[in-house]
């Protein structure tokens, strides 16, 4: 099992920005990649970027693409999600997630979709006002 949870949500103005933490904990030593999603209110839940513990390859949306930074630190089994230019679309429960099945090779090849991911950590709000 891995347990994750995330902090660094709030309330910011558009054009601001925010830093998400997300600690791992519990058998961490298997994952070898984690990434981030948000779902906004009556909306699908989507992928925002994802990055692999071992070489810190780095993957993102298009429509964060520019504007956030995912990075990690290993020692803290730590991920965070860099924030900025943010717009009130941004909006949204941001949850980040942790893989550990699977071959990475093939985990590369999608790696954007809730099936590619194996534990969820419980969200926290982001709140871009205009």
């Amino acid at each position: 099992q891995v347990q994750l949870v995330e902090s660094g949500g709030g309330l910011v103005q558009a054009g601001g920005s925010l830093r998400l933490s997300c600690a791992a904990s519990g058998r961490t030593f298997s994952s070898y990649a984690m990434g981030w999603f948000r779902q906004a209110p009556g909306k699908e839940r989507e992928f925002v970027a994802a990055i692999t513990w071992s070489g810190g390859n780095t993957y993102y949306a298009d429509s964060v693409k520019g504007r956030f930074t995912i990075s990690r630190d290993n020692a803290k089994n730590t991920v965070y999600l860099q924030m900025g230019s943010l717009k009130p679309e941004d909006t949204a429960v941001y949850t980040c997630a942790n893989r550990v099945q699977g071959r990475i090779i093939d985990w590369v090849r999608t790696r954007s979709g809730s099936a590619d991911y194996d534990y969820w950590g419980q969200g926290t709000q982001v709140n871009v006002s205009s």
